[in-house]
């Protein structure tokens, strides 16, 4: 199977388990339920075979014949994503710095007719996202690179501990490594009115086990991830196999655009709309990043 245009979301999703046409009824409910109470409470839910097991391997093979459009540059970041040269305190966490060896396969180099196309700009599917975050609706970002990306760590290569500057986060393991690459995170370590430097800190020297969690992901899992709030990360690869994941990015409001700095650090380059774009965004609240 070399495209997937013809396919419906019922042929892709399992349905059964995942009812999305049918929300309203009973086991409609019972999933979004389950969602918004794992979200409240843990920040993070995972829908197990979200995509059919007799797709896996065309997701996976899918994924893999793009990743090397990627555009890959490792650097030097901190948590925040802010200047690691930022003027700081000396034992603020912003100064600790990592490597991050994650590349991005832009949104303009996915093929529309590939399985993570379909499930992005389904209606149905934008839908049941909303409904599980407690969201009255979901719009594809303007973005003509960042609105869905493939996330690639080689191996040898981490995406390191780190915040999201949305306050949800959509994402689909698409192939596993090897060894290592497991999604941790810590479950709503800071809030929009505290950032909470004191945990941050042990988890970045390795004294906060007791605020770590981690997923064993598999391909075609779906996850739903609250990563404004809380710190996370993918451990470093090891092997021969480098780890897929694809990212679907909405937003709350239509015409969202990535700024030139950043989407020039994902992507090595920007299109006239983020240029045009650029000074029009409007922050959410007050934290660091």
């Amino acid at each position: 199977m070399s495209t997937l245009e013809a396919m419906t979301l019922d042929q892709v999703v399992d349905t059964a388990r995942y009812p999305l046409p049918e929300l309203e009824n009973a086991e409609g409910q019972a999933v979004v339920a389950r969602a918004r109470r794992e979200l409240s409470t843990l920040g993070c839910t995972v829908l197990p075979d979200f995509i059919r097991p007799s797709l896996r391997d065309v997701l996976q093979q899918e994924c893999s014949a793009i990743a090397p459009r990627a555009h890959f540059e490792v650097e030097t970041v901190n948590v925040y994503n802010i200047a690691v040269d930022s003027a700081l305190p000396e034992d603020h966490p912003g100064r600790r710095t990592f490597q991050r060896g994650n590349a991005f396969v832009a949104r303009d180099r996915v093929p529309a007719d590939s399985l993570i196309s379909l499930l992005y700009s389904h209606t149905v599917f934008q839908r049941f996202v909303a409904r599980c975050f407690g969201l009255p609706q979901l719009h594809e970002l303007a973005d003509p690179l960042s609105g869905l990306v493939l996330n690639v760590v080689a191996p040898g290569m981490e995406h390191p501990w780190h915040f999201d500057t949305n306050e949800f986060t959509v994402s689909m393991l698409t192939r596993q490594a090897q060894d290592g690459g497991l999604f941790e995170y810590c479950p709503n370590i800071r809030s929009a009115h505290d950032e909470s430097f004191d945990d941050v800190r042990d988890v970045l020297d390795g004294r906060g086990e007791r605020l770590t969690r981690r997923l064993s992901l598999q391909p075609g899992d779906l996850q739903l991830f609250k990563g404004r709030y809380s710190l996370h990360r993918v451990s470093p690869v090891r092997g021969e196999v480098a780890r897929h994941s694809a990212i679907f990015a909405y937003s709350e409001r239509p015409g969202v655009i990535g700024s030139v700095a950043r989407t020039r650090q994902l992507f090595g380059r920007v299109l006239p709309e983020h240029l045009a774009a650029e000074g029009r965004a409007v922050r959410g609240d007050r934290l660091l990043d």
